[in-house]
């Protein structure tokens, strides 16, 4: 009777009132009817799984593509950037046990449907304060600006601008201070962010045991390897839409176009970064949509009703037998109470797993954190436009990444290769992986000639306080601010702070078109008694520059295919080297440290070295400091990469620490493989406790947000 009860639980959560035995006496149709009613359910779940991965590695990607938006819109540092990007990790970690725990014994498919809500409400959120918080400000002489009232940009005399130009002027600033004071506009980011965290946390462990339980065995690897397969489309349409947003105005449809006077160029053009989140909220809203019509169960393949492994679900007790069941229920909890600490003891005392773990948590630090910064650091070295570089991202970094994986997965297969194999192809892949990386260094771009901070104003290098040099005897007798930035370009290819500091006496036009001229600094570095002219917006970086990011997109591309390659051998490591009874907790545990200690710090420490690079740092309104206007690209150059490389090699040391110890631990026999295709395990004391179903392996390779981390 016990038997029969375990076989039925599936029968009697949806028909309570039936008795048991009628279920011996289905009907071959019915049979039948049932098998075709289990393949039709599990493929419309896994049609809705695979767009809900894609929808989350849409809005995922979109973000990092929006890093450097963000930071100018805000006027914030990039450490700030970083602990908005990390609180998505944050919201996954406060309810990923919660829903592990409880999620199977609830309604899995609704249980998604709702954390698609969520989510969609976390990246709406984000896009909340473009509505609330006003037009965007960028810094620009009014001369500059579509008016009737002519200015010098050089002020000798403060008398030449009208007293109620400059009292309502002020009486904006002021009132704007009023306004800001109270508020900070980016903890709405923060908190979107965060609530997208704990939308998502369902979505992975729910879905993928849901297709495990009610998919025919054979089909449950080809499944889930279908749903990551469009996990990865989703980054490459994430920067596709980045770059679309990118080249339109942050203000769109509030403001005259016309009367923009910075192009997307410009280092203070911001663009509708807000317009992809509500785009991304929208896809999630309806990928949530079929999960609220299946249903809690679906029926058991046949093939699978007589084995021994059953559904997460049906390891629950019913309500109807709650009762006769609840001693055996608190029997089993005090067991599996009892088992934790030695399994944890266990999983610790592998030699193996501690190694791979410290390696991966370190490489993660070093990828989560090139990643996520990448964007900003092409457009900074290489003078690129941020709608380019998210399009170059998506374009070309996300499917070399998507092929490195396959190519890493093709190879085990073909090749059979052991453990000891794949530990070897995962060291190489990182080796040859940070080796390619090493020759970035050589692949950047100068610093842009900046009067007062890269050179002076004769056309020497720059020296000391870059503050101090702001001023030179040219612009001696300008009442200028070293606060401004408006760039110009003088004719003698250096850029300018501001107009007033480059000793413009007098302009000609509006907006995009103005020109200054009789600027006294722009003349000294051809002939001090000769005044030239400047057009508005910095100057373009040097003609190699644009052969050298051909060159870093080559290396870059090769470079992602190249560590990818190692994901999946590594990750086929840690599970061939732990018993099969500790296979879930020890991925939880991995998945729980790859989170903590990489997921949320590395955007912030990496944010943190590169606002050291800065060499121009914004002005708030209302004093203090903002965004970062302009860095040293020698300096970033080496902070960005030295910082990947020096994370990648400590985890290169790891990685080989762990060949060593395979080495140490297998027999000859263990290394190759057998003519048979017997596989090498990580110990020669029980090859049957270390060995994992090749079905198992295809199912979970799989790693935290594999599709946007490289």
């Amino acid at each position: 009777m016990e038997i029969s009860s375990k076989e039925n639980t599936q029968f009697f959560s949806n028909n309570t009132n039936l008795p048991v035995d009628r279920t011996s006496f289905k009907s071959e149709s019915s049979a039948s009817k049932e098998k075709q009613s289990c393949c039709g359910g599990i493929k419309i779940f896994l049609g809705a799984l695979s767009f809900v991965y894609f929808a989350k590695a849409l809005s995922g990607s979109y973000l990092k593509s929006t890093i450097t938006q963000i930071e100018r819109r805000f006027d914030i540092p990039s450490s700030l950037v970083g602990v908005i990007d990390g609180s998505f990790e944050i919201g996954n970690l406060l309810i990923i046990i919660l829903v592990s725990y409880f999620g199977a014994k609830l309604h899995r498919p609704r249980i998604i449907g709702a954390g698609c809500l969520i989510m969609s409400a976390g990246t709406f959120l984000i896009a909340m304060p473009q509505f609330f918080m006003g037009r965007y400000r960028y810094e620009r002489f009014p001369s500059t600006i579509n008016s009737t009232v002519s200015i010098s940009p050089c002020l000798q005399d403060k008398s030449q601008t009208p007293l109620s130009a400059l009292e309502k002027s002020q009486a904006k600033i002021n009132a704007g201070c009023e306004k800001e004071a109270g508020s900070s506009m980016w903890i709405y980011v923060l908190l979107g962010n965060l609530l997208r965290g704990i939308g998502e946390t369902p979505i992975q462990p729910l879905g993928i045991t849901y297709i495990d339980d009610y998919a025919i065995e054979e089909n449950a690897a080809l499944y889930i390897g279908c749903v990551q397969t469009v996990a990865i489309i989703g980054p490459i349409f994430g920067f596709l839409l980045g770059s679309l947003c990118a080249k339109l105005y942050v203000d769109i449809g509030f403001v005259d176009l016309d009367s923009v006077t910075i192009t997307h160029k410009d280092v203070q053009w911001v663009g509708a970064w807000w317009l992809g989140y509500l785009i991304a909220g929208v896809i999630s809203v309806l990928a949530s949509i079929p999960f609220w019509f299946l249903p809690k169960h679906l029926p058991k393949p046949e093939s699978r009703k007589d084995s021994s492994t059953s559904s997460e679900q049906s390891k629950f007790i019913t309500e109807d037998n709650k009762d006769q069941h609840k001693s055996y229920q608190q029997q089993v909890k005090i067991a599996e109470m009892a088992k934790f600490l030695p399994s944890l003891k266990n999983l610790f005392g592998n030699p193996v797993y501690i190694l791979y773990l410290c390696a991966s948590i370190i490489q993660f630090n070093s990828l989560i954190g090139m990643v996520t910064y990448k964007p900003k650091y092409i457009e900074q070295q290489y003078g690129q436009t941020s709608s380019k570089t998210n399009f170059v991202i998506g374009l070309i970094n996300i499917p070399a990444v998507a092929f490195g994986i396959f190519s890493g997965g093709l190879i085990m297969k073909k090749f059979r290769i052991s453990v000891l194999g794949a530990a070897k192809l995962s060291l190489g892949s990182s080796f040859f992986g940070y080796l390619l990386l090493l020759s970035l260094f050589a692949m950047g771009c100068e610093n842009s000639d900046v009067a007062g901070l890269t050179v002076s104003y004769h056309g020497t290098k720059q020296m000391t306080d870059y503050e101090q040099a702001l001023f030179s005897e040219c612009n001696s007798g300008c009442a200028c601010s070293k606060n401004d930035w408006d760039p110009i370009c003088g004719e003698n290819g250096v850029t300018y702070i501001s107009a007033c500091l480059a000793g413009c006496q007098a302009s000609n036009g509006s907006g995009k078109n103005t020109v200054f001229f009789n600027c006294s600094c722009v003349g000294t570095l051809q002939s001090p008694s000769r005044s030239s002219s400047a057009v508005v917006g910095p100057c373009q970086k040097g003609n190699e520059c644009p052969k050298m990011f051909l060159y870093f997109l080559v290396i870059s591309v090769i470079t992602s295919y190249t560590l990818s390659v190692g994901g999946t051998p590594g990750y086929i490591l840690l599970l061939r080297c732990i018993k099969p009874h500790l296979k879930s907790f020890a991925l939880g545990i991995y998945t729980l440290a790859i989170r903590v200690l990489a997921g949320i710090p590395a955007p912030v420490y990496f944010g943190v070295a590169i606002d050291t690079t800065c060499l121009k740092w914004g002005s708030k309104r209302c004093g203090g400091r903002g965004a970062c206007r302009l860095y040293d690209a020698s300096a970033l150059r080496y902070v960005y990469l030295g910082l990947t490389l020096v994370l990648g090699t400590v985890s290169i040391f790891f990685s080989v620490a762990v060949l060593w110890v395979l080495r140490k631990r297998s027999s000859p026999q263990d290394e190759t493989l057998s003519a048979n295709g017997e596989r090498g395990t990580c110990g020669t004391k029980s090859r049957k406790d270390n060995f994992v179903n090749s079905d198992l392996l295809i199912q979970t390779t799989y790693w935290p947000e594999k599709e946007t981390r490289l």
